[in-house]
Protein backbone atom coordinates (compact mmCIF):
# COMPACT_ATOMS: atom_id res chain seq x y z
CA UNK A 1 0.00 0.00 0.00
CA UNK A 2 1.61 3.34 -0.98
CA UNK A 3 1.09 6.47 0.92
CA UNK A 4 -0.52 9.67 0.01
CA UNK A 5 2.91 12.06 0.58
CA UNK A 6 1.52 14.97 -1.24
CA UNK A 7 -0.92 14.97 1.85
CA UNK A 8 1.27 14.49 4.79
CA UNK A 9 3.80 17.23 2.81
CA UNK A 10 0.62 19.53 2.83
CA UNK A 11 -0.51 18.14 6.50
CA UNK A 12 2.83 19.36 7.55
CA UNK A 13 2.38 22.85 5.80
CA UNK A 14 -0.56 23.39 8.24
CA UNK A 15 1.08 22.88 10.96
CA UNK A 16 3.70 25.27 9.89
CA UNK A 17 1.55 28.01 9.03
CA UNK A 18 -0.62 27.41 11.78
CA UNK A 19 2.68 28.02 14.29
CA UNK A 20 3.30 31.40 12.44
CA UNK A 21 -0.01 32.78 12.81
CA UNK A 22 -0.21 32.04 16.83
CA UNK A 23 3.10 33.11 17.27
CA UNK A 24 2.09 36.53 14.76
CA UNK A 25 -1.20 36.98 17.14
CA UNK A 26 0.94 36.98 20.13
CA UNK A 27 2.94 39.29 18.76
CA UNK A 28 0.02 41.35 18.11
CA UNK A 29 -1.37 41.09 21.30
CA UNK A 30 1.68 42.53 22.88
CA UNK A 31 1.85 45.33 20.77
CA UNK A 32 -1.65 46.19 21.73
CA UNK A 33 -0.63 45.83 25.15
CA UNK A 34 2.16 48.28 24.94
CA UNK A 35 0.00 50.76 23.42
CA UNK A 36 -2.37 50.34 25.79
CA UNK A 37 -0.17 50.53 28.59
CA UNK A 38 1.81 53.08 27.83
CA UNK A 39 1.62 56.58 29.29
CA UNK A 40 -0.91 59.04 27.89
CA UNK A 41 -0.13 62.77 27.42
CA UNK A 42 -2.65 63.28 30.26
CA UNK A 43 -1.01 60.76 32.54
CA UNK A 44 2.73 62.19 31.52
CA UNK A 45 1.06 65.47 32.21
CA UNK A 46 -0.40 64.85 35.62
CA UNK A 47 3.36 63.18 36.92
CA UNK A 48 4.79 66.54 35.65
CA UNK A 49 2.75 68.40 37.96
CA UNK A 50 3.52 65.76 40.92
CA UNK A 51 7.12 66.55 40.33
CA UNK A 52 6.99 70.12 39.78
CA UNK A 53 4.65 70.40 43.03
CA UNK A 54 7.52 68.13 45.59
CA UNK A 55 9.99 70.07 43.71
CA UNK A 56 8.83 73.47 44.68
CA UNK A 57 8.45 72.29 48.72
CA UNK A 58 11.98 70.95 48.59
CA UNK A 59 13.42 74.00 46.89
CA UNK A 60 11.60 76.49 49.57
CA UNK A 61 12.79 74.78 52.23
CA UNK A 62 16.53 73.98 50.84
CA UNK A 63 17.53 76.61 47.68
CA UNK A 64 20.40 75.22 46.91
CA UNK A 65 19.51 71.49 46.27
CA UNK A 66 18.82 69.94 43.44
CA UNK A 67 16.02 67.70 42.57
CA UNK A 68 16.85 64.75 39.91
CA UNK A 69 13.89 62.44 38.39
CA UNK A 70 14.77 59.04 38.11
CA UNK A 71 13.73 55.59 37.61
CA UNK A 72 10.87 54.02 35.04
CA UNK A 73 9.40 57.80 34.86
CA UNK A 74 12.70 58.95 33.81
CA UNK A 75 13.24 56.18 31.27
CA UNK A 76 9.64 56.20 30.31
CA UNK A 77 9.29 52.55 31.17
CA UNK A 78 6.19 53.62 33.97
CA UNK A 79 3.03 51.47 34.27
CA UNK A 80 -0.40 53.54 35.10
CA UNK A 81 0.34 52.82 38.72
CA UNK A 82 4.09 53.23 38.96
CA UNK A 83 5.62 54.97 41.49
CA UNK A 84 7.81 58.15 41.13
CA UNK A 85 11.50 57.93 41.76
CA UNK A 86 12.87 61.05 42.94
CA UNK A 87 16.60 62.15 44.50
CA UNK A 88 17.51 65.13 46.12
CA UNK A 89 20.90 66.16 46.16
CA UNK A 90 22.52 68.54 48.60
CA UNK A 91 24.78 68.81 51.51
CA UNK A 92 23.75 68.13 54.77
CA UNK A 93 25.38 66.96 58.02
CA UNK A 94 22.70 64.51 58.74
CA UNK A 95 20.27 63.43 55.60
CA UNK A 96 16.53 65.78 56.87
CA UNK A 97 14.40 62.91 56.72
CA UNK A 98 12.43 64.35 59.25
CA UNK A 99 12.28 67.29 58.32
CA UNK A 100 11.06 66.83 55.31
CA UNK A 101 8.42 64.63 56.41
CA UNK A 102 7.43 67.47 58.55
CA UNK A 103 7.20 69.96 55.70
CA UNK A 104 5.00 67.81 53.64
CA UNK A 105 2.54 67.22 56.21
CA UNK A 106 2.26 71.01 57.66
CA UNK A 107 1.73 71.50 53.36
CA UNK A 108 -0.99 69.00 53.18
CA UNK A 109 0.26 67.43 50.30
CA UNK A 110 0.16 63.64 50.51
CA UNK A 111 -3.00 61.59 51.32
CA UNK A 112 -3.14 61.44 55.43
CA UNK A 113 -0.74 58.51 57.08
CA UNK A 114 0.80 58.07 53.43
CA UNK A 115 3.97 59.43 54.73
CA UNK A 116 6.40 56.93 55.73
CA UNK A 117 10.03 57.57 56.58
CA UNK A 118 12.13 54.46 56.37
CA UNK A 119 15.56 55.69 57.84
CA UNK A 120 16.88 52.58 58.65
CA UNK A 121 16.81 50.68 54.86
CA UNK A 122 20.27 50.61 53.19
CA UNK A 123 18.84 53.57 51.03
CA UNK A 124 16.85 56.17 53.18
CA UNK A 125 13.68 57.24 51.43
CA UNK A 126 10.63 59.32 52.20
CA UNK A 127 8.13 57.59 50.70
CA UNK A 128 4.13 59.17 49.97
CA UNK A 129 1.31 59.14 48.30
CA UNK A 130 0.25 62.41 46.57
CA UNK A 131 -3.35 63.65 47.65
CA UNK A 132 -4.35 64.93 44.58
CA UNK A 133 -3.53 62.18 42.40
CA UNK A 134 -2.39 59.24 44.76
CA UNK A 135 0.28 58.67 42.98
CA UNK A 136 3.24 57.04 44.85
CA UNK A 137 6.15 59.50 45.42
CA UNK A 138 10.04 57.75 46.39
CA UNK A 139 12.68 60.62 47.66
CA UNK A 140 16.07 59.44 48.77
CA UNK A 141 18.76 61.71 49.01
CA UNK A 142 22.28 62.28 47.18
CA UNK A 143 22.19 58.66 45.68
CA UNK A 144 23.13 60.36 41.87
CA UNK A 145 23.61 56.32 40.48
CA UNK A 146 19.99 56.65 40.27
CA UNK A 147 19.64 59.18 37.28
CA UNK A 148 22.97 57.53 35.55
CA UNK A 149 21.18 54.14 35.32
CA UNK A 150 18.19 55.75 33.60
CA UNK A 151 20.36 57.18 31.42
CA UNK A 152 22.07 53.79 30.79
CA UNK A 153 19.08 52.23 30.11
CA UNK A 154 17.46 54.90 27.39
CA UNK A 155 20.54 53.82 25.55
CA UNK A 156 19.88 50.01 25.37
CA UNK A 157 16.37 51.28 24.69
CA UNK A 158 17.33 52.85 21.70
CA UNK A 159 20.10 49.70 20.73
CA UNK A 160 16.98 47.41 21.19
CA UNK A 161 13.66 48.42 19.31
CA UNK A 162 12.05 45.80 21.09
CA UNK A 163 13.14 45.91 24.91
CA UNK A 164 10.57 48.29 26.07
CA UNK A 165 7.81 46.22 24.90
CA UNK A 166 8.89 43.43 26.23
CA UNK A 167 9.03 45.25 29.55
CA UNK A 168 6.01 46.55 29.78
CA UNK A 169 4.44 42.65 30.09
CA UNK A 170 7.38 41.68 32.12
CA UNK A 171 6.58 44.51 35.01
CA UNK A 172 2.83 43.64 34.43
CA UNK A 173 3.02 39.60 34.92
CA UNK A 174 5.45 40.36 38.12
CA UNK A 175 3.34 42.99 39.19
CA UNK A 176 0.36 40.82 39.24
CA UNK A 177 1.77 38.04 41.28
CA UNK A 178 3.37 40.06 43.94
CA UNK A 179 6.93 39.85 42.46
CA UNK A 180 7.76 42.93 41.47
CA UNK A 181 8.84 44.27 44.80
CA UNK A 182 11.98 43.25 46.46
CA UNK A 183 10.65 43.35 49.72
CA UNK A 184 7.90 41.28 48.84
CA UNK A 185 10.05 38.31 47.82
CA UNK A 186 10.32 39.20 43.74
CA UNK A 187 13.11 41.61 42.08
CA UNK A 188 13.56 45.39 40.81
CA UNK A 189 12.31 46.78 38.06
CA UNK A 190 15.94 46.96 37.34
CA UNK A 191 16.76 43.71 37.49
CA UNK A 192 14.40 42.77 35.52
CA UNK A 193 15.31 45.56 32.61
CA UNK A 194 19.25 44.05 32.59
CA UNK A 195 18.15 40.57 32.62
CA UNK A 196 15.98 41.83 29.36
CA UNK A 197 19.10 43.33 28.39
CA UNK A 198 21.24 40.62 28.69
CA UNK A 199 18.46 38.11 26.93
CA UNK A 200 18.77 40.32 24.27
CA UNK A 201 22.97 40.80 24.00
CA UNK A 202 23.64 36.82 24.53
CA UNK A 203 20.57 35.98 21.91
CA UNK A 204 21.83 34.32 19.01
CA UNK A 205 19.60 35.93 16.17
CA UNK A 206 21.51 39.15 16.85
CA UNK A 207 20.29 40.75 13.45
CA UNK A 208 16.82 39.72 14.74
CA UNK A 209 16.67 40.85 18.34
CA UNK A 210 17.60 44.72 17.12
CA UNK A 211 14.96 44.84 14.41
CA UNK A 212 11.99 46.79 15.33
CA UNK A 213 9.69 44.10 13.45
CA UNK A 214 10.86 41.21 15.63
CA UNK A 215 8.31 38.87 16.79
CA UNK A 216 7.63 39.63 20.03
CA UNK A 217 6.24 36.55 20.69
CA UNK A 218 8.66 34.44 19.99
CA UNK A 219 11.18 36.45 22.40
CA UNK A 220 8.59 36.74 25.20
CA UNK A 221 8.38 33.07 25.33
CA UNK A 222 11.97 32.56 24.58
CA UNK A 223 12.72 34.80 27.42
CA UNK A 224 10.32 32.96 30.02
CA UNK A 225 12.01 29.62 28.78
CA UNK A 226 15.51 31.02 29.25
CA UNK A 227 15.33 32.21 32.94
CA UNK A 228 12.04 29.79 33.74
CA UNK A 229 14.40 26.58 32.69
CA UNK A 230 17.58 26.63 31.47
CA UNK A 231 19.70 29.86 33.45
CA UNK A 232 21.48 28.85 35.94
CA UNK A 233 21.56 30.97 39.00
CA UNK A 234 23.22 28.71 41.40
CA UNK A 235 26.62 29.31 39.38
CA UNK A 236 25.92 31.70 37.03
CA UNK A 237 25.61 35.67 37.21
CA UNK A 238 24.51 38.22 34.74
CA UNK A 239 27.16 41.18 33.16
CA UNK A 240 25.55 43.70 30.53
CA UNK A 241 28.86 45.60 30.29
CA UNK A 242 31.13 45.15 27.00
CA UNK A 243 28.57 43.61 24.65
CA UNK A 244 26.81 41.34 27.45
CA UNK A 245 28.29 38.22 28.97
CA UNK A 246 27.30 35.49 31.23
CA UNK A 247 30.15 34.83 34.36
CA UNK A 248 30.88 32.33 36.54
CA UNK A 249 30.17 33.57 40.32
CA UNK A 250 33.33 32.66 41.60
CA UNK A 251 35.00 35.21 39.02
CA UNK A 252 32.36 37.98 40.09
CA UNK A 253 33.10 37.02 44.27
CA UNK A 254 36.94 38.24 43.78
CA UNK A 255 35.97 41.52 42.45
CA UNK A 256 33.12 41.83 45.39
CA UNK A 257 34.05 44.30 48.68
CA UNK A 258 33.02 44.23 52.52
CA UNK A 259 33.33 40.76 52.47
CA UNK A 260 29.90 40.28 50.03
CA UNK A 261 29.29 37.03 47.89
CA UNK A 262 27.16 36.75 44.92
CA UNK A 263 23.89 36.40 45.77
CA UNK A 264 21.04 33.31 43.90
CA UNK A 265 20.21 36.50 41.27
CA UNK A 266 23.45 37.69 40.69
CA UNK A 267 23.64 40.70 38.17
CA UNK A 268 27.01 42.69 38.03
CA UNK A 269 25.83 46.47 38.35
CA UNK A 270 26.95 48.14 34.87
CA UNK A 271 28.12 51.56 36.66
CA UNK A 272 30.02 49.86 39.99
CA UNK A 273 31.06 46.04 39.13
CA UNK A 274 31.67 45.56 42.82
CA UNK A 275 27.92 45.89 43.34
CA UNK A 276 25.48 43.01 43.32
CA UNK A 277 22.21 44.38 41.69
CA UNK A 278 20.47 41.03 42.63
CA UNK A 279 21.57 40.88 45.80
CA UNK A 280 18.39 41.65 47.90
CA UNK A 281 16.37 39.23 45.64
CA UNK A 282 15.80 36.42 47.78
CA UNK A 283 12.92 35.62 46.39
CA UNK A 284 14.12 34.94 42.64
CA UNK A 285 13.47 31.12 42.88
CA UNK A 286 9.67 32.20 43.15
CA UNK A 287 10.21 34.74 40.27
CA UNK A 288 11.91 31.62 38.16
CA UNK A 289 8.95 29.41 39.07
CA UNK A 290 6.84 32.23 37.85
CA UNK A 291 8.56 32.37 34.46
CA UNK A 292 8.64 28.75 34.36
CA UNK A 293 4.44 28.53 34.35
CA UNK A 294 4.56 31.21 31.47
CA UNK A 295 6.58 29.57 29.18
CA UNK A 296 4.38 26.51 30.04
CA UNK A 297 1.19 28.30 29.56
CA UNK A 298 2.21 29.50 26.37
CA UNK A 299 3.74 27.12 24.71
CA UNK A 300 0.74 24.96 25.33
CA UNK A 301 -0.89 27.39 23.63
CA UNK A 302 0.94 28.01 20.25
CA UNK A 303 1.47 23.84 19.85
CA UNK A 304 -0.38 23.48 16.35
CA UNK A 305 -2.59 20.60 17.82
CA UNK A 306 -3.61 22.21 21.23
CA UNK A 307 -7.48 22.64 22.13
CA UNK A 308 -6.48 25.90 23.89
CA UNK A 309 -5.13 27.95 20.42
CA UNK A 310 -8.67 29.45 19.42
CA UNK A 311 -7.15 32.97 19.63
CA UNK A 312 -10.16 34.05 18.37
CA UNK A 313 -12.07 33.50 21.12
CA UNK A 314 -9.56 33.49 23.97
CA UNK A 315 -6.13 35.93 24.21
CA UNK A 316 -3.49 34.42 24.19
CA UNK A 317 -1.54 36.67 26.01
CA UNK A 318 -4.12 37.22 28.24
CA UNK A 319 -3.84 34.02 29.84
CA UNK A 320 -0.31 35.40 32.14
CA UNK A 321 -1.36 38.72 31.83
CA UNK A 322 -4.19 41.25 32.97
CA UNK A 323 -5.42 44.99 33.54
CA UNK A 324 -7.34 45.14 36.75
CA UNK A 325 -10.81 47.26 37.45
CA UNK A 326 -8.84 49.54 39.80
CA UNK A 327 -6.02 50.39 36.88
CA UNK A 328 -8.50 51.27 34.15
CA UNK A 329 -10.52 53.45 36.57
CA UNK A 330 -7.34 55.43 38.15
CA UNK A 331 -6.39 56.07 34.27
CA UNK A 332 -9.98 57.13 33.55
CA UNK A 333 -9.70 59.69 36.69
CA UNK A 334 -7.00 60.79 35.12
CA UNK A 335 -8.00 61.47 31.65
CA UNK A 336 -11.29 63.14 32.48
CA UNK A 337 -9.48 65.10 35.44
CA UNK A 338 -6.99 66.28 32.62
CA UNK A 339 -10.10 67.39 30.63
CA UNK A 340 -11.55 69.21 32.88
CA UNK A 341 -8.57 71.41 33.37
CA UNK A 342 -7.76 71.66 29.24
CA UNK A 343 -9.01 74.97 29.16
CA UNK A 344 -6.26 76.22 31.70
CA UNK A 345 -3.27 77.52 31.63
CA UNK A 346 -0.79 74.62 30.50
CA UNK A 347 1.33 73.03 32.89
CA UNK A 348 5.02 74.18 33.74
CA UNK A 349 6.83 70.88 33.16
CA UNK A 350 10.17 71.60 35.30
CA UNK A 351 11.73 68.47 35.57
CA UNK A 352 10.16 66.44 33.25
CA UNK A 353 12.16 68.12 30.55
CA UNK A 354 14.70 65.90 31.54
CA UNK A 355 12.71 62.66 30.86
CA UNK A 356 12.16 60.67 28.02
CA UNK A 357 9.11 61.85 26.19
CA UNK A 358 5.91 59.53 25.79
CA UNK A 359 6.32 56.45 23.47
CA UNK A 360 4.87 57.23 19.99
CA UNK A 361 2.49 55.02 18.43
CA UNK A 362 2.46 56.55 15.43
CA UNK A 363 4.28 53.30 13.52
CA UNK A 364 2.81 50.15 11.88
CA UNK A 365 1.74 46.82 13.66
CA UNK A 366 5.39 45.32 13.84
CA UNK A 367 7.43 48.10 13.07
CA UNK A 368 8.91 51.31 13.90
CA UNK A 369 9.98 54.20 12.83
CA UNK A 370 13.06 54.71 15.26
CA UNK A 371 14.71 52.74 18.14
CA UNK A 372 13.51 55.02 20.64
CA UNK A 373 9.52 55.48 19.71
CA UNK A 374 9.28 51.59 19.63
CA UNK A 375 6.70 52.25 18.54
CA UNK A 376 2.95 49.59 17.24
CA UNK A 377 -0.03 49.84 15.30
CA UNK A 378 -0.54 52.89 13.43
CA UNK A 379 -3.15 55.74 14.41
CA UNK A 380 -5.66 54.71 11.89
CA UNK A 381 -9.15 53.08 13.19
CA UNK A 382 -8.17 49.75 14.73
CA UNK A 383 -6.08 52.02 17.19
CA UNK A 384 -7.12 50.14 20.56
CA UNK A 385 -9.39 52.66 23.34
CA UNK A 386 -8.09 53.47 25.98
CA UNK A 387 -11.39 52.78 27.93
CA UNK A 388 -10.88 48.84 27.44
CA UNK A 389 -8.62 46.26 28.94
CA UNK A 390 -6.07 45.42 26.16
CA UNK A 391 -7.08 41.80 26.82
CA UNK A 392 -8.87 41.15 23.91
CA UNK A 393 -7.91 38.40 20.93
CA UNK A 394 -6.39 41.24 19.06
CA UNK A 395 -7.30 40.57 15.27
CA UNK A 396 -5.43 43.84 13.95
CA UNK A 397 -7.17 45.19 10.72
CA UNK A 398 -9.30 41.71 10.66
CA UNK A 399 -10.88 42.41 13.68
CA UNK A 400 -14.77 44.10 14.20
CA UNK A 401 -15.23 46.49 16.61
CA UNK A 402 -17.41 44.58 18.77
CA UNK A 403 -14.77 42.20 19.36
CA UNK A 404 -12.24 44.98 20.05
CA UNK A 405 -14.30 46.84 22.52
CA UNK A 406 -14.73 43.88 24.84
CA UNK A 407 -12.51 43.08 28.10
CA UNK A 408 -12.07 40.21 29.88
CA UNK A 409 -13.07 39.59 33.77
CA UNK A 410 -10.00 39.54 35.75
CA UNK A 411 -9.37 36.78 37.70
CA UNK A 412 -10.39 37.22 41.02
CA UNK A 413 -8.62 33.78 42.33
CA UNK A 414 -5.21 35.31 41.09
CA UNK A 415 -2.58 33.04 42.84
CA UNK A 416 0.65 34.78 43.93
CA UNK A 417 3.75 33.19 41.95
CA UNK A 418 1.32 30.71 39.77
CA UNK A 419 -1.87 32.01 38.22
CA UNK A 420 -4.80 29.51 37.89
CA UNK A 421 -4.68 29.89 33.90
CA UNK A 422 -7.82 30.97 32.87
CA UNK A 423 -8.06 33.30 30.09
CA UNK A 424 -10.91 34.72 29.72
CA UNK A 425 -12.44 35.32 26.42
CA UNK A 426 -13.83 38.03 24.09
CA UNK A 427 -17.32 37.56 25.54
CA UNK A 428 -16.21 38.13 29.11
CA UNK A 429 -15.73 41.27 31.18
CA UNK A 430 -12.63 41.41 33.44
CA UNK A 431 -14.94 43.72 35.64
CA UNK A 432 -16.49 41.97 38.28
CA UNK A 433 -15.46 39.14 40.72
CA UNK A 434 -16.77 35.98 39.61
CA UNK A 435 -14.54 33.07 40.07
CA UNK A 436 -13.67 30.92 36.90
CA UNK A 437 -12.32 27.37 37.48
CA UNK A 438 -8.41 26.92 35.76
CA UNK A 439 -8.21 25.95 32.49
CA UNK A 440 -7.23 22.59 32.13
CA UNK A 441 -3.29 21.88 30.36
Amino acid sequence: MRLNTAYFANDCESEELKLYRLYLHLHQEIEHFYHYMSPTEAEHKVRAEVVNRIEDIILSKWPEAQVEVFGSYRTGLYLPTSDIDLVVIGKWANLPLRTLEKEFLERGVAQEDSIKVLDKASVPIVKLVDKKTEIRVDISFNMSNGVKSAELIKTYIEQFPVLAKLVYVLKQFLLERDLNEVFTGGISSYSLILMCISFLQLHPRQDGVRQANANLGVLLIEFFELYGRKFNFIHTGIRIRDGGMYISKEEMRKGMVDGHRPSMLCIEDPLQPSNDIGRSSYGILLVKKAFEYAYSILTNVVHPLSSYNDCNRQSILGRIVRVSDKVVQHRRRIEEGTRITLMGPPLSTGLVGNTQSKPSRSSSTGSTSSAEESGGSSEASDRPSRDHSPNVGYQGRSSNASNRSKVWRRNSNHQRGVSSGGGGGLHQTFRGNSRKKPERQ
